[in-house]
């Protein structure tokens, strides 16, 4: 028998998580958002579930041709744009839509030889000060974009750096409509956090795009945990990881368990032990002290991870779940047999962590079953 541990994507929660975007955005198109291979779960493995986007979005050529491949014949965004000169023959080649967010792009298209013009999304910084023209400088990038033979329609487009919290999006988005004022070309603005928390509220009109850009809500993570759950703004998981008790000990007050022996039993106590370990992707700083455990659910019964997360192994405490022995169902985060729903941002947050990092993370070794 192979090792039990296993990671399940269900296409139909990414449908379902796709329909309750455009719920938000119900004007807008949607890029669905698959860089880092689809936050972990395999382009390929997502792409019946948000095929019913209106385009994809990423950062890498490799990923946009296996995307060609699958048979997507529609708009593909490259979110940071070419990053040397050949890429944009690539470009070309697969029909690819990118960013410009830097003067040396803009000069990599100046010189750029293609039969057909290119369709670029301008970025602007208006207050993440990662990529993209300054707002006093953003007008000079468009005329001179607007300008090359190499360039057809100019899309105008930024990143909301705070959309998940108190500071929300007002000073972004007032710096991106002051500097666009009057600017032709289709507007992307929202992403995940934007998305549901502030296209529904006052401030929708002034928010309203042609394109909006979700990542994390489409596979049934909350961008703004633990202000909101998934559950809370009506998101499914689209990820499982499950494995099984593979032993079973019994615990004397007083033992300790573990490297480093962080968690010390003080009353008699059974634990399982799970396959499953830092090496498949689980955070190695999730907690397990005698004061802080990380939620795990055995047989579908909420528990906790007790001792430091090895490599291949994890224990969990079996006090809640007393009928629970060799070969129990243990699931790490998703969804339980029973229904039972154990969400990744907790999980993550338990270690100090987002949900985001814990999807990415899915070690190549774990076998993963595609569900319809």
């Amino acid at each position: 028998m192979s090792r039990p541990i296993q990671a399940q994507i269900h296409v139909e929660a990414l449908r379902h998580n796709l329909a309750r975007v455009r719920r938000s955005g119900p004007d807008a198109r949607v890029w669905a958002v698959v860089k880092a291979n689809a936050y972990g779960h395999g382009i390929e493995r997502v792409y019946e579930g948000l095929r019913g986007a209106d385009g994809f979005a990423l950062l890498d050529l490799g990923e946009a041709e296996r995307l060609r491949t699958l048979g997507w014949r529609g708009p593909i965004l490259l979110l940071e744009g070419a990053f040397e000169q050949r890429d944009l023959e690539q470009c070309s080649r697969l029909g690819l839509w990118h960013a410009v967010h830097c003067d040396e792009q803009i000069d990599m298209l100046a010189v750029h030889k293609t039969h057909v013009p290119h369709r670029v999304f301008l970025k602007m910084n208006s207050g993440m000060n990662r990529l993209g023209f300054r707002p006093e400088q953003y007008r000079a990038a468009w005329t001179r974009l607007n300008a090359l033979p190499q360039v057809d329609e100019i899309s105008l487009m930024t990143h909301f750096s705070n959309a998940d919290g108190p500071a929300g999006v007002a000073q972004q988005l007032a710096a991106f409509n002051t500097a666009t004022q009057d600017l032709p070309g289709e507007r992307s603005l929202s992403n995940s956090a934007a998305i549901l928390r502030h296209m529904g509220a006052q401030a929708a009109a002034s928010l309203r795009s042609d394109w909006i850009r979700p990542g994390i809500v489409l596979y049934g993570a909350s961008p703004d945990h633990p202000e909101h759950s998934a559950a809370d703004w009506a998101l499914q998981p689209a990820m499982t990881l499950r494995s099984r008790i593979v032993g079973v000990q019994q615990l004397a007050a007083g033992d300790s368990v573990g490297y480093g022996s962080v968690f010390t039993a003080t009353q008699p106590m059974r634990i399982g032990v799970v396959a499953c370990g830092y090496a498949d992707g689980y955070l190695r700083a999730s907690p397990g002290t005698t004061e802080r455990g990380t939620p795990v659910l055995v047989d579908g019964v909420r528990t906790r991870t007790v001792g430091r997360v090895s490599m291949d192994l994890i224990t969990v405490d079996l006090t809640p779940a007393p009928a629970a022995g060799m070969g129990s169902e243990v699931t790490l985060w998703g969804r339980a047999s029973n229904g039972a729903l154990l969400p990744i941002d907790e999980v993550a947050q338990a270690g100090g962590s987002v949900g985001y990092e814990l999807m990415c993370a899915l070690a190549a070794r774990v076998p993963v079953e595609v569900l319809a």
